[in-house]
């Protein structure tokens, strides 16, 4: 297999957006993991608003527009370059993840497993933060045993964390996709739009 050309990516991590609106935040303390439950029977499949919980609080978040179109084009990068290499990607969106023992509890806003997809819990999960403050979300994940966090924001771009025992620990790449270059994805987040932001990943891998 090849490398991830490097020589061909834009050189911007940000993507353009009209407006920048804020994510909301609401994060209730001193609640059970039955009301955790509850509220998520409460809402049921409506989207539109995201639920973690740890250690007695529970994070609402309703994420943004420009939020919602980072994620979304991280994701379809992310689907065409394993289409583009042969690899068996399959995603399960904003899976609810719940660990009661751990008491733990995400909605990630992507989350895939690589490979055999008889798994229990995805192998990777994304999350963008757009708006800064809400719960600790890799604490989240390590209570929940997922093994790989890419997380994005606007200061550090797409970075990788990797389950290492009990921790995690920063990765110039993941243990899934080895040949794939993060900050090489991530530039063409900078695309006028997700597709011309595919279309040109796909022509920069052939």
């Amino acid at each position: 297999m090849q490398s991830v050309p490097t020589n061909t990516a834009p050189e911007a991590e940000r993507p353009r957006a009209h407006h920048e609106e804020s994510d909301q935040h609401v994060i209730l303390h001193g609640m059970t993991w039955k009301d955790y439950e509850i509220l998520l029977a409460v809402r049921g499949d409506r989207a539109g608003v995201r639920m973690y919980y740890l250690n007695g609080a529970i994070e609402l978040t309703s994420p943004s527009r420009s939020h919602e179109g980072i994620k979304t084009t991280i994701a379809r990068l992310l689907e065409a370059y394993c289409d583009e290499r042969g690899i068996e990607l399959s995603g399960y969106g904003a899976w609810t993840l719940r660990n009661a023992p751990r008491e733990r509890g995400a909605e990630p806003d992507e989350c895939y497993i690589v490979g055999d997809t008889n798994k229990e819990i995805p192998d990777l999960a994304i999350e963008v933060a757009w708006t800064h403050g809400g719960l600790d979300k890799l604490e989240i994940y390590r209570g929940l045993g997922v093994a790989e966090v890419w997380m994005w924001d606007r200061e550090e771009g797409l970075r990788i964390f990797a389950l290492s025992g009990e921790r995690y620990e920063l990765r110039a790449r993941s243990t899934f996709l080895p040949e794939l270059d993060p900050a090489w994805l991530a530039g063409f987040l900078d695309q006028p739009t997700q597709s011309q932001a595919v279309r040109a990943l796909r022509a920069a891998l052939r």
